[in-house]
């Protein structure tokens, strides 16, 4: 089996380690070393999301390539994946977008099947601050809103339908690369399900 290849994104302060063919499946740490070994730890986590989208990881997940090492930026630092690589301009199949996407479709399904089960007050973060449920949910929906517009589309209200649309056919105008977008998007969907798991009482 070939090796889960994965893009390095190293910031001043901070590190991340996203799968490149897995979205949402991405983790941090202080450098290259910890986010890898904090993206291993997670394998167990992102296998009911890719079982939802009947994707589901190989045996030997874990077995990781770095095939691209980026340099972060103040994005990085702050806690987010924010550099594209340039693995990720190349174009995709239909069969390829077609993967991507149900990825990302069950990193959404994931969170809301969390949603549901989470009470709407959450228990306090190690610094005794977090959103709680709904202001948690209310913000990845809004962030949709802005990375939407990476790619061109541009809605008044949260529009998933219209954000896949999108990522099934790009707009010319799109500052990101689609594989980028979708990586960022699942990225910050499954992110926030894991919180919200983590901080139930």
């Amino acid at each position: 089996m070939a090796k889960t290849r994965v893009y390095i994104e190293q910031g001043a302060k901070r590190a991340f380690a996203s799968a490149a063919d897995w979205p949402g499946w991405c983790r941090s740490g202080k450098d290259e070393k910890s986010a890898l070994e904090a993206l291993a730890a997670y394998a167990p986590r992102y296998e009911p999301v890719a079982r939802l989208a009947r994707v589901p990881l190989p045996k030997d997940a874990t077995d990781f390539n770095v095939i691209e090492r980026l340099t972060g930026n103040a994005t990085t630092d702050f806690g987010a994946p924010g550099i594209p690589a340039k693995d990720e301009s190349k174009p995709m199949t239909a069969a390829e977008a077609r993967r991507m996407v149900s990825l990302l479709e069950a990193c959404w399904k994931y969170l809301d099947q969390v949603k549901t089960k989470a009470p709407q007050e959450l228990r306090k973060g190690p610094r005794g601050g977090g959103r709680d449920r709904d202001k948690m949910y209310e913000h990845v929906l809004g962030a949709e809103l802005e990375y939407g517009k990476g790619i061109g589309v541009r809605t008044k209200t949260p529009d998933r339908p219209a954000l896949l649309a999108g990522f099934r056919k790009p707009k010319s105008e799109g500052k990101w690369p689609v594989a980028y977008a979708v990586r960022r998007t699942a990225w910050h969907a499954l992110d926030h399900a894991w919180e919200m798991e983590d901080r139930i009482p």
